[in-house]
């Protein structure tokens, strides 16, 4: 599937809404991509904060590709590469990637609490490959459309108020009403979102696997101390490196090249993840 790129009229819309789905993009990949998931979490156990899993939190594994050759190479699938040039420009950055086993409910939530404007209000990406099929009565993500824009009215009032537990006292709906889409998805789609919109899910079982890979534009020199925060906040996962090993050994120089700006600007990390340990475990 060389040939795939994305269309204007899709980037429009992602603009616009700040989603997309890509119906069976990667379906000719899914299996090795799911073999090679389970590979890492049989590994390294799926811990979270190295502690068990349990039935109560999401087991979560940062640097996820950095653990397996076959899921670092997705960062040179044409696909990939296409969906991230077109979205956030050639230059884009490869920013950290994550395995999740979904437990439960998310709540809503932006996947990142910066709100620095950058040029169009897009930041960063996520490509999710979900590993098991999810419909909206169990666990699809449920999008809020348009709430990525930063420094909106809109996002601004879901900002401040859409994290309170009394959504019935506020608005009079439960988290689950309101206004939003679910999206249904099959193994072999791939979900695109904008991070800074506002997500949830809800009714899912006890081991929903998704695999997010994380993206953003280029940091220009007068953000690169926004950089730098945003590296320091994979510290409480106590990760000292966000890309890995096989990441890293695989690079080749088209890879590298979007690689580059954050291998520059992590060395901080390793202190503030061993701090993160210690205090955790009393050391």
């Amino acid at each position: 599937m060389t040939d795939f790129g994305v269309s204007p009229q899709q980037k429009a819309f992602f603009d616009t809404f700040g989603y997309l789905v890509f119906r069976g993009l990667m379906k000719d990949r899914i299996m090795e991509i799911t073999e090679a998931f389970d590979q890492v979490f049989q590994k390294l156990g799926g811990n979270f904060n190295g502690q068990p899993h349990n039935f109560k939190k999401t087991s979560t594994i940062v640097a996820f590709l950095g653990h397996s050759e076959k899921l670092a190479s997705l960062l040179d699938d044409p696909r990939v590469r296409n969906i991230c040039s077109t979205l956030l420009g050639e230059d884009y950055n490869y920013l950290t990637s994550a395995g999740n086993k979904y437990v439960g409910d998310t709540g809503w939530h932006s996947d990142t609490t910066m709100d620095k404007t950058w040029p169009g209000n897009l930041k960063s990406i996520n490509l999710s490959f979900y590993l098991d099929p999810v419909t909206k009565d169990t666990g699809a993500l449920r999008v809020i459309p348009g709430s990525h824009f930063i420094g909106d009215q809109f996002t601004e009032i879901l900002k401040s108020q859409i994290h309170t537990s009394d959504m019935e006292g506020l608005w009079g709906v439960d988290r689950i009403d309101l206004p939003s889409v679910p999206i249904e998805i099959r193994p072999g789609d791939l979900l695109v979102f904008n991070n800074y919109m506002k997500h949830a899910a809800f009714n899912g079982g006890n081991n929903r696997r998704v695999m997010l890979i994380n993206f953003s534009r280029r940091y220009t020199e007068e953000h690169m101390d926004e950089l730098q925060e945003y590296v320091s906040t994979f510290a409480p996962y106590w990760v000292e490196e966000l890309h890995g090993e096989a990441v890293l050994n695989g690079a080749g120089p088209e890879r590298m090249r979007h690689l580059r700006q954050i291998q520059e600007n992590q060395s901080h990390l390793p202190a503030l993840a061993r701090a993160a340990k210690a205090k955790a475990l009393g050391v």
